[in-house]
């Protein structure tokens, strides 16, 4: 194994092994490193892993549009032996309620329409014939288990939906870290797992590599942070967050599995469901059960915490309050006794739009705070990190001059500068999970 490749990825979740994929096709010696002794079971391997296309920025919408067709394409993508076994891409369509927190889906309809991104309109009785489950009775704002009116509908009710025909979710997310690990390996990409990174070495403003725990260091010209939920502790290491108006924190979260009601099969026949009338998202999930996630309610504490590995794995109240708002919708749901599901952090950005971009250090790049919605972008991540790097590796500014990247199935470029650690917070932003 080299001890001085041209470039050392941090990170082998879904977007780290994505940019060692693009990163090796390019001919580029890529090392990956990862604390864990298995690839993809960071936060990607708790990840709902849905693929979906509606954003509220028109950018958003374009990098999820693209990236939805690698997804469909996973093993043309790929390109590994045809015995390879791969994580599957189930397109089951996904349906948003149409509420005034999300303004009636005016602008996600409108950004779709630009990209030619399929949609469809769906008043109450669509609803309710796809999911004869549920109850479209309106609870908006969300409210917290302690509030005396939570559970009780304000009167009104649901007025229909916009449903994305094309989304759909990945049934095992760590095994499509571990496909892409296999492509990057196929183009000379190595990797090393139980690596532990202690620090950022850097020599008159230029990154030389990093230091391990056991004291070895391994040299490279450029170093990519793709630590997920340990990005600041990283860039920190770095001594990159001076010049970054955005900054990234590990959030923790907890997904809901409950079964279907009895009598139908919400893994054959449902949807991803997102509602922002009761603040729930939700995923058919293997063994009949529904996934059920938060879409980050004002009510709801966020619970920040300090250390990417030193925090309380333990369900709490949080995942009733998810059950039971969903229970508002899904009337004859069963919550049962025994929580099931997932406790896990997200990687999140201020404005929860990822960064994906140089630092000040030269050599030294970030795609950090993906976590919550940007899973199904990995693949095109992957392509515009392995860009972005070779183009400011040939001595171009990013900064003054953002690359602008061409999305090669939708065909339409992109400024990358959107992405950039020194933007504005972006108003356009749910400034939640939705991205």
């Amino acid at each position: 194994m080299s001890n001085s490749p041209d470039a050392i990825i941090i990170g082998t979740g879904v977007i780290g092994t994505a940019v060692a994929f693009e990163l090796a096709k390019k001919g580029v010696q890529t090392l990956s490193l990862d604390r864990n002794r298995q690839i993809g079971h960071g936060s990607t391997a708790g990840s709902c892993a849905i693929i979906r296309m509606h954003y509220s920025t028109l950018d958003g919408t374009a990098f999820a549009w693209e990236g939805y067709h690698y997804w469909r394409d996973w093993a043309e993508y790929l390109g590994l032996p045809a015995a390879t076994d791969l994580a599957e891409f189930r397109e089951v369509g996904c349906l948003v309620m149409k509420t005034d927190a999300n303004g009636q889906l005016a602008k996600h309809m409108e950004n779709s329409r630009t990209l030619a991104c399929p949609f469809e309109e769906w008043a109450p009785d669509d609803i309710t014939e796809k999911l004869p489950i549920y109850s479209l009775d309106s609870y908006a704002p969300a409210k917290a288990q302690t509030d005396p009116d939570f559970g009780i509908s304000n009167g009104k009710t649901l007025t229909g939906g916009v449903f994305w025909p094309h989304a759909g979710y990945v049934n095992d997310p760590a095994l499509s870290s571990q496909n892409l690990a296999d492509a990057a390996r196929a183009h000379g990409g190595q990797f090393r797992l139980g690596a532990e990174i202690v620090d950022i070495l850097q020599d008159g403003g230029k990154v030389k590599g990093v230091r391990l725990a056991d004291c070895e260091e391994i040299h490279a010209p450029v170093v990519v942070n793709v630590a997920g939920p340990g990005s600041a502790h990283v860039n920190k290491m770095a001594d990159v967050l001076d010049d970054m108006t955005i900054e990234t924190r590990p959030l923790r979260q907890e997904v809901v599995h409950v079964p279907s009601p009895q009598g139908f099969d919400f893994e054959k026949r449902g949807t991803i469901v997102s509602d922002s009338d009761i603040a729930c998202y939700c995923r058919p999930e293997h063994g009949n059960h529904i996934l059920v996630g938060s879409e980050d309610p004002e009510c709801d504490q966020h619970q920040w915490v300090e250390s990417d590995t030193d925090f309380d794995r333990n369900f709490t109240d949080q995942w009733t309050t998810q059950a039971m708002r969903y229970a508002q919708r899904v009337p004859s749901l069963g919550i049962p006794g025994k929580s099931r599901g997932v406790v896990e952090l997200y990687d999140a950005s201020t404005d929860w739009i990822p960064i994906y971009d140089k630092s000040a250090l030269d050599g030294y790049y970030m795609a950090c705070g993906s976590s919550g919605n940007q899973y199904k972008n990995a693949p095109i991540a992957g392509k515009l990190m392995a860009e972005l790097i070779t183009y400011c590796e040939a001595g171009n500014d990013h900064d003054s001059q953002p690359l602008q990247f061409e999305l090669p199935y939708i065909k339409r470029t992109v400024n990358a500068g959107f992405y950039s650690r020194k933007r504005p917070i972006n108003q356009e932003s749910s400034f939640s999970v939705l991205g």
